[in-house]
């Protein structure tokens, strides 16, 4: 990213077609270490380069059209590394924080960060407030980072939530009632989630979320995750007949995409 950019530059703009290209996709971002290991470089490297990829992607995603990203930075599993490297991804964060958010700001990306902040400590506490409220009017892409973020994390503070604000009730709660209690209430399911640097397993991350969302799995290590990976990873999506519980034979011409679309409850944005 260019210092002071009026916009983020596109390059090549895929045209795809209407209501093809996900409306909200989710990253795990895997393979940094593995990464630099393989080219004997320290970890650092990896994760460095991986920030450049978050960069690639983002400009990405606002040329297709794409109105959310979410990418699993930090989970809750992640403080088990070494202390080294943990310290290292804390300033890596805080960097990120300090040099990035007016270059979002600028193209009109809305900031969001979820997860428990508190072990982090109070500078990137305050500065990831001062980032979501600096970005909160920006409507281009909803850029969110999953920060010491796990999906069981973000169910159990949910129920927390759930029982002091029906205090009175003891059953028969709904999905209107606990989905506006998770951590990504503002933002639709995912329609895409993609998984780099080979593993096929969804990690703790966003369970309540995927139930319907199509699971994409790639050997590539984050790192090398660009911009023609990405168009790899839509067009396979585009490929995929959505139902969401329906039959094909259920479906007249043309209601696929709208299933999609609008599928009911079960997908709706909170």
């Amino acid at each position: 990213m260019t210092a002071n950019p009026p916009a983020f530059p596109s390059s090549t703009v895929q045209i795809l077609p209407a209501r093809a290209v996900p409306r909200h996709v989710a990253i795990i971002m895997d393979g940094n270490g593995r990464w630099a290991k393989s080219r004997y470089l320290p970890r650092v490297a990896g994760h460095k380069r991986g920030v450049e990829i978050v960069r690639e992607v983002t400009r990405a995603c606002i040329d297709l059209g794409i109105e959310f990203l979410t990418l699993f930075a930090f989970s809750s599993e992640n403080w088990r590394r070494p202390q080294e490297e943990i310290t290292m991804l804390r300033q890596l964060f805080l960097m990120a924080l300090e040099q990035e958010i007016g270059k979002l700001d600028r193209n009109g990306i809305r900031l969001k960060i979820i997860g428990d902040l508190e072990p982090f400590g109070e500078r990137i506490k305050e500065l990831a407030q001062r980032a979501e409220e600096q970005t909160a009017q920006n409507t281009r892409l909803t850029l969110t980072i999953a920060a010491n973020y796990g999906g069981r994390w973000d169910l159990l503070q949910a129920v927390g939530k759930l029982v002091r604000k029906y205090p009175s009730q003891t059953e028969g709660f709904t999905e209107e009632q606990f989905a506006p209690l998770l951590a990504m209430n503002y933002a639709p399911e995912p329609d895409l989630f993609i998984r780099t640097g080979g593993e096929q397993r969804i990690s703790n991350f966003l369970l309540w979320h995927v139930a319907y969302t199509e699971l994409y799995f790639t050997p590539k290590l984050w790192p090398d995750f660009d911009r023609n990976a990405l168009d790899e990873a839509i067009e396979w999506f585009i490929a995929r007949e959505r139902r969401f519980g329906r039959t094909s034979e259920q479906l007249e011409p043309g209601e696929l995409a709208q299933a999609a679309a609008d599928p009911g409850p079960v997908r709706r944005g909170y």
